[in-house]
């Protein structure tokens, strides 16, 4: 499905920032509490760049581009830094009309200087120069994600919640973001959910808790030891043997 007869309106959320609400999916893009702008920097942007060793060229996976806060603020992050020298970010998005229309959202001040790229990605799904590539990959997520052809660095996994888009969380969902990824990628999530975090473990990913902050803690999965606080999954599974991921059989 690549249009969408969804029904959506602004919220504005605690740091200013505003989001949107999805009839379709009964939920908002961003949390309300948190804030669109800070939790896109808080639990996705600075906790992925503190933790990936210094490349100079970057691959970030960006599920789902909605309205694109993650992507933005990514820039906006590294619009003034030296490095790396080339990011290109991925982001599959089945909502074309939401997508065409982002050129008349109402986002924050800091998203200003990124207005002829916002317009862009707008109208094109794309916008590329010396330094940032930005690809919106229209479809099913679960489709377009392993058609990606090079190694990705980061994933923001940010889709709607496990309750409302279970697809985009389940232990065959991980498999496929296991298999595209470098083996020193950093893989942000606003869901600490015992099955997601099952999910990502039954797929050979190490957990460890956030270091946002002024934000709710969410998870941060990686191929290699963090110095972060590690989330000891054998204990979680002794202490609850039912503790599961979530299976696509259970939703297909």
């Amino acid at each position: 499905m690549l249009h969408s007869t969804d029904k959506k309106r602004p919220v504005r959320t605690a740091d200013g920032s505003v989001t949107l609400y999805s009839e379709r999916f009964d939920e908002c893009y961003h949390s309300t509490r948190d804030g669109a702008l800070r939790e896109s920097l808080q639990k996705h942007i600075l906790p992925a760049f503190s933790l990936l060793p210094p490349k100079e060229e970057i691959t970030i996976l960006d599920v789902c581009f909605g309205l694109g806060y993650n992507s933005w603020a990514t820039l906006y992050h590294l619009w003034e830094l030296p490095s790396p020298r080339r990011v290109t970010i991925l982001s599959p998005e089945f909502d074309r009309e939401l997508v065409a229309s982002l050129e008349r959202f109402d986002y924050p001040p800091e998203f200003e200087p990124l207005r002829p790229i916002i317009e862009a990605v707008s109208r094109e799904g794309v916008y590329e120069e010396e330094r940032f590539r930005i690809e919106i990959l229209f479809g099913d997520a679960r489709k377009r994600i392993p058609e990606i052809d090079r190694p990705v660095d980061i994933v923001y996994q940010d889709p709607f919640s496990p309750k409302k888009n279970p697809l985009l969380w389940t232990r065959e969902y991980f498999a496929k973001l296991r298999r595209i990824v470098s083996d020193d990628v950093i893989v942000t999530t606003y869901s600490s959910a015992t099955p997601v975090r099952m999910g990502l473990y039954e797929n050979g990913f190490l957990l460890y808790e956030p270091p946002s902050e002024g934000v709710r803690s969410g998870t941060v999965a990686s191929l290699r030891p963090l110095n972060l606080k590690p989330i000891d999954m054998e204990l979680k599974k002794r202490r609850n043997p039912a503790a599961a991921s979530m299976r696509d059989v259970d939703f297909l």
